[in-house]
C-alpha cells in the first residue's frame, strides 16, 4: 500500500461496517428514483450547503444542463447545519442533495438519512478517487456519498507582522509556544493566534495530528477514546496557552475573530486548504501580507484532516439519478471544479480529493492573495502527512456538541471528557455494541 493510499484511511473494515449496523440490510433509503417532472419540464433538485463557491457552481450547472435545474439554499456549517438536515429528513422535507463532511457520513448513513448511491455513483467513486478516500464514503459494500475535497491542516500567518516581531514560522508546537511568548512580551494587546472553543472539528484535527484515535472497532463493537492520551496532550497544551494568556480564544468565524486578524492583534491562525478562499472576502485589504506553511507538529511532520466534504442524496428524494448526475459533475468534471473556484463573492480554495482535478483547481486559483505562493502544491504535500488510522464515530455530531458545550463552560480537557461520556452513552442508546 502506498503512503498516499494510507493517508485518509478511515479503517472501514467489515468490523466497522458491522458496528455501524450497515451489513445485510442497510439503514438508508433504497434509492428508488423517478427522475421526471411528469410534464416534460426539467427535473428540479434542491441543494443545501454552506460551502464556498456554491452559488457560481449552481449557476454554471444550470446554464449548461437543460434537463436538470438546481435550487440552492445556504445553511450553517457545523452542528447547526447537520441538525437542520437531520430534522428535515425526519419532517419529510429534506433537500435532494446536501454537503456531508466525512466525519458525518457514518452517522448519517447508520441513521438512515442517506440514500444508497451505489447504483448511480458507485463506479464513479471506485474509478475516480484513491482507495483511502473511497473508504471514507463506502461502507457495507455500498456507496453513501461522493467525495469532493481533502483538508490537510495548514498554518496561515502575517508575513509583515512576523517580521515586525522578529519571529520565525514555528515548525513544532514548542516553537509555537516560544513565539507566542515573544509576541505577548513585546505587545500586551497582540497574540500569536487564537484557539476557538466552539470548533470541535479543529480540536479533532489537532488530536488526530498528535496520534489520537477517538473511535476504533473491536470485532463488532465500538470503542470510543475521545479523551485518550494523545488528545489530552493537545487539550493540556491549549488550556495552558489560554490560561497563561499566550493566545486568544475568540469565537470561531465571528466578526471579533476577523477584526483581530485585520487589525494585527492576531498574527496567525490554524486552518486548512479551504481557509484561503474565505480570507479573500473576509480580509481583502490584506492581500499579499499572508503566507501559508505546514502546521506545527509534535516532533515529526504530521497532519490531521480538518474537514473535507462529500455530497450525498438525502432520504426522501425521488430523484437520485438526477442528483447523482449533478454530484458527479461537481466532483469530477473540469467545468464543475472551475466554476466553484470562479465564485468572486465566496471563492473556494478546496483541494479536490480527485487527483485529476487538483491541477485544474490550482490553475484556476488566484495566488495573488498569498503573494504568489502555490497553495495547492503545499496542500498536496501535506495531504501525504495525514496520520492514518483515524475512524469517525457513529454519533459524531452528539460528541461534537458535548465537547463544544463543555469546553465553552470550562476548558478543552473537560470538553473531551464530556465527549467521551457522550460517545459511550450514544453508542448504547443507538443499539450498537460498546466494547468493554
Amino acid at each position: 500500500m502506498t503512503r498516499t493510499s494510507r493517508s485518509f484511511r478511515s479503517t472501514a473494515t467489515l468490523a466497522a461496517v458491522a458496528a455501524l449496523g450497515l451489513l445485510a440490510t442497510a439503514c438508508g433509503g433504497d434509492g428508488d428514483s423517478t427522475d421526471t417532472a411528469g410534464d416534460g419540464k426539467p427535473v428540479t433538485l434542491t441543494y443545501w450547503t454552506w460551502t464556498l463557491g456554491a452559488k457560481s457552481t449552481v449557476e454554471a450547472f444550470n446554464r449548461t444542463h437543460q434537463d436538470i435545474k438546481v435550487e440552492l439554499t445556504e445553511i450553517p456549517s457545523g452542528t447547526e447545519g447537520y441538525s437542520k438536515l437531520a430534522n428535515a429528513v425526519q419532517a419529510g422535507n429534506a433537500p435532494d442533495v446536501a454537503t456531508i463532511e466525512y466525519q458525518m457520513v457514518p452517522e448519517f448513513a447508520s441513521q438512515g438519512n442517506l440514500i444508497d448511491l451505489t447504483e448511480y455513483a458507485g463506479e464513479t467513486v471506485k474509478t475516480k478517487f484513491p482507495q483511502a478516500v473511497q473508504d471514507l464514503v463506502t461502507f457495507g459494500g455500498k456507496t453513501w456519498t461522493v467525495p469532493y475535497d481533502a483538508a490537510p491542516q495548514l498554518y496561515y500567518y502575517r508575513t509583515d507582522l512576523f517580521k515586525k516581531f522578529g519571529i520565525e514560522v514555528p515548525t513544532t508546537w514548542d516553537e509555537f509556544k516560544a513565539a507566542a511568548e515573544k509576541v505577548r512580551k513585546q505587545d500586551k494587546n497582540a497574540r500569536l493566534a487564537s484557539m476557538p472553543k466552539n470548533d470541535p472539528a479543529l480540536l479533532a484535527a489537532l488530536s488526530w495530528q498528535a496520534g489520537a484515535k477517538w473511535f476504533s472497532v473491536e470485532r463488532d463493537a465500538w470503542k470510543p477514546a475521545v479523551d485518550d492520551a494523545a488528545t489530552n496532550k493537545v487539550t493540556s497544551y491549549w488550556d495552558g496557552l489560554i490560561e497563561d494568556d499566550l493566545v486568544q480564544s475568540y469565537t470561531g468565524y465571528s466578526p471579533e475573530e476577523t477584526k483581530a486578524r485585520t487589525s494585527g492583534r492576531t498574527l496567525s491562525f490554524l486552518g486548512a486548504t479551504w481557509s484561503a478562499g474565505a480570507m479573500k472576502t473576509a480580509m481583502p485589504d490584506l492581500a499579499g501580507k499572508w503566507a501559508v506553511a505546514p502546521m506545527p507538529h509534535w516532533g515529526t511532520a504530521a497532519s490531521g484532516n480538518y474537514g473535507g466534504t462529500s455530497y450525498g442524496v438525502l432520504k426522501g428524494s425521488d430523484q437520485a439519478e438526477a442528483a447523482a448526475e449533478f454530484i458527479t459533475w461537481l466532483t469530477t468534471n473540469k467545468a464543475g471544479v472551475e466554476s466553484r473556484l470562479a465564485d468572486l463573492e465566496s471563492p473556494s480554495s478546496a483541494l479536490p480529493a480527485n487527483p485529476g482535478m487538483r491541477e485544474v483547481a490550482a490553475a484556476k486559483f488566484d495566488t495573488a492573495y498569498l503573494n504568489g505562493q502555490d497553495l495547492y502544491a503545499l496542500a498536496s504535500e501535506q495531504a501525504e502527512t495525514i496520520v492514518p488510522g483515524w475512524t469517525w464515530g457513529p454519533n459524531q455530531m452528539d460528541v461534537y456538541t458535548a465537547v463544544q458545550d463543555q469546553t465553552a463552560k470550562s476548558d478543552f480537557t473537560s470538553g473531551v471528557e464530556a465527549g467521551q461520556r457522550k460517545a459511550e452513552s450514544g453508542i448504547t442508546e443507538r443499539g450498537l455494541k460498546l466494547a468493554k
